[in-house]
């Protein structure tokens, strides 16, 4: 599978090649962040969730963490060490401390789990107006 032509490109409207893709997805269920490249061909894969914005607990601590395509500045127990994840912007920025580029394109077009973007997510400087939004994040800095 190349997972990097997954709904994307000229082939992103195409409803037999993204079927195909999606069937060789492994795992038993499959849930959609929506984003911005996502037309209808994707929407209409038999995904078992598709949403805009996710909050689910993850890591040791199992934290609720939030997902959107997008980056935010904020976001639902921020405060207490909850990252944000977001893809939109490709390899043009990593992220932060707290809220972290998972697009595969940065992570060689392999999945990874929680424990490897935590790792990365303490090599990010914070967000230059995480202090504005978030006055209280000096728990997580």
């Amino acid at each position: 599978m190349d997972s990097r032509r997954f709904a994307f490109g000229r082939k992103a409207k195409d409803s037999a090649y993204l079927e195909g893709i999606f069937g060789q997805l492994p795992g038993a269920e499959h849930h959609l962040v929506i984003g911005n490249h996502d037309h209808q061909p994707t929407l209409d894969l038999p995904w078992n969730s598709m949403s805009h914005f996710v909050e689910l607990r993850d890591g040791p601590q199992r934290q609720l963490n939030t997902l959107c395509h997008y980056p935010m500045i904020t976001w639902n127990h921020a405060r207490r060490g909850a990252l944000q994840l977001f893809g939109h912007v490709h390899n043009n920025w990593l992220g932060s401390r707290n809220s972290v580029n998972v697009g595969v394109d940065l992570w060689h077009f392999n999945p990874v789990d929680y424990d490897q973007i935590a790792r990365r997510a303490r090599t990010l400087s914070t967000t230059e107006h995480w202090d504005d939004v978030e006055p209280m994040a000096q728990l997580i800095k």
